[in-house]
């Protein structure tokens, strides 16, 4: 995609830290350089005033990834892109049939509805709801973690969806700051949605984090 576009060396493509390392490394191979820029908190997908603050003459492109089934601000990137010469170029996840994405809906709405003690998310218009992530609120990394093992220790299947920003991985190493991101990779916690679940499941779920949420008071 990069490579059709025209991009290569000398390049600079700005990218999303708070994910895995696949943009980044075909940022790379293509001969670019990778800017890593913040996220919006409520989409975890690129803020495009944080992109606005590292374009620079050399910016060819911005690579945006619709995260966890939220959609990015495209139109205000393009709307940036167009003023500032670089194109933007969108990567999403895979959608499941629309049965399936209903189903994942209403399971979101179900549990958003009930849960207390983490940080429902904030649905928006368009989530599709690829995965559940939710808020553990507290002092970070050390409470979700604690949070995440216990719910697990009740049954319920739960994950960390991005354990390491890209910027702090040993090849892309970057001193910027991207609060958002190391805010999100901190708290951030995955709960299950799956489309075949039960209500029964469901209730489970709610039931193994309530139990919890009120152990884990927010950091002042």
């Amino acid at each position: 995609m990069l490579r059709a576009a025209g991009v290569g060396t000398g390049d600079e493509v700005v990218v999303p830290a708070y994910g895995n390392a696949e943009i980044a490394e075909a940022v790379v191979r293509a001969g670019a350089l990778p800017v890593f820029a913040d996220i919006e908190p409520a989409t975890y997908c690129l803020d495009p005033d944080a992109v606005a603050a590292v374009v620079t003459p050399r910016t060819a492109a911005v690579i945006v990834v619709h995260r966890f089934g939220s959609q990015a601000d495209v139109r205000r990137l393009r709307d940036l892109g167009s003023r500032q010469g670089f194109l933007v170029l969108e990567q999403g996840e895979s959608e499941a049939p629309c049965e399936g994405m209903e189903r994942r809906r209403a399971h979101a709405a179900y549990l958003s509805g009930r849960l207390s003690g983490v940080m429902t998310p904030d649905g928006g218009e368009g989530h599709s709801y690829q995965q559940y992530v939710v808020r553990v609120p507290g002092n970070g990394r050390p409470d979700r973690d604690a949070f995440a093992r216990a719910v697990r220790a009740k049954g319920v299947n739960c994950w960390v969806p991005v354990k390491t920003p890209v910027h702090r991985l040993p090849q892309f190493r970057r001193d910027v700051c991207l609060p958002e991101t190391e805010r999100a990779a901190d708290e951030t916690l995955a709960l299950p949605v799956d489309a075949s679940m039960s209500r029964r499941d469901l209730q489970r779920v709610v039931s193994a984090c309530n139990a919890l949420g009120g152990l884990l008071q927010p950091a002042f």
